[in-house]
This record gives C-alpha cells, structure tokens and sequence, in this order.
C-alpha cells in the first residue's frame, strides 16, 4: 500500500507487537488471491480507496514460519484514514500501530522478505513511470 504524500511516496506499515508487516491475510471460500488481499486491506486498516494503478501482479515472499508463502500486490490509497477496527474473531485489533513511513524507513523496520517486496513494489511502480521509448 502506497500513498503519495507532499514529503514523497509513503508505504503503509502495521506493528503487531515488535513486528512491522505489510496489510496481509488468508484466502477465504470461494476468493482470488486479489480478492482476498482487497478484503484484508479493508478489514485490518478500514482503507477502501484502493487503487491498482501498476496493475494486479503480485510477488511472493519465500517460505516462513513452518512454510507460509504470502502473496503481495502493490495498490495505491489516494486519501482515506486509516483505522484498526477491532477483529471480531479476536475481540481486539490484529495490529497495535500503523504508520505511513518512507521507502528507507520501511526497508529499516521490515525483515528481508518484506524488505523483498518493498523493492519489488518501488520497481515496479519506477517501471510504470518511465517514458515509452526510452
């Protein structure tokens, strides 16, 4: 999740704990991956404004913790306010923070895997903005 601020592109973070990820979740009955990572957004971060301007390719992190492998896209929010609506399932929040933090920042708070896809994103949205021809 990407925003563009006055200060520069922005990347959405959330903390659970001492841990910063990206917006993330499981594929529920009968959803396309990009279906399942637009209802993660919504239900972790109340953001409903999202724009897959770079198209809806995604990238995949390695194998973790016992073998998960989560899928990414990079989509752009234009404005809305980001809240951490309570999980009803947990009875709290999944996470306990969000910022909106520059590339360096992020890649300073993440872990390789996502410091992968943070890179991945810039590079692709780099890509989409350079002039045909060239």
């Amino acid at each position: 999740m990407v925003r563009d601020t006055q200060e520069g592109m922005r990347f959405l973070l959330l903390r659970a704990y001492r841990n910063w990820d990206l917006p993330k979740g499981r594929l529920e009955a009968g959803e396309t991956p990009l279906e399942a990572a637009i209802r993660e957004v919504r239900e972790e971060t109340a953001l409903l404004d999202l724009d897959f301007a770079w198209g809806d390719e995604s990238i995949e992190t390695e194998p973790y913790a016992g073998g998960k492998v989560v899928r990414f896209y990079v989509a752009r929010s234009v404005g809305g306010a980001v809240s951490l609506p309570i999980n009803p399932t947990l009875g709290r929040a999944e996470h306990h923070e969000f910022r909106w933090v520059s590339l360096d920042t992020a890649l300073a708070l993440t872990v390789p895997r996502l410091q992968h896809v943070l890179q991945w994103a810039v590079d692709r949205i780099a890509a989409a903005t350079l002039p045909t021809g060239v």
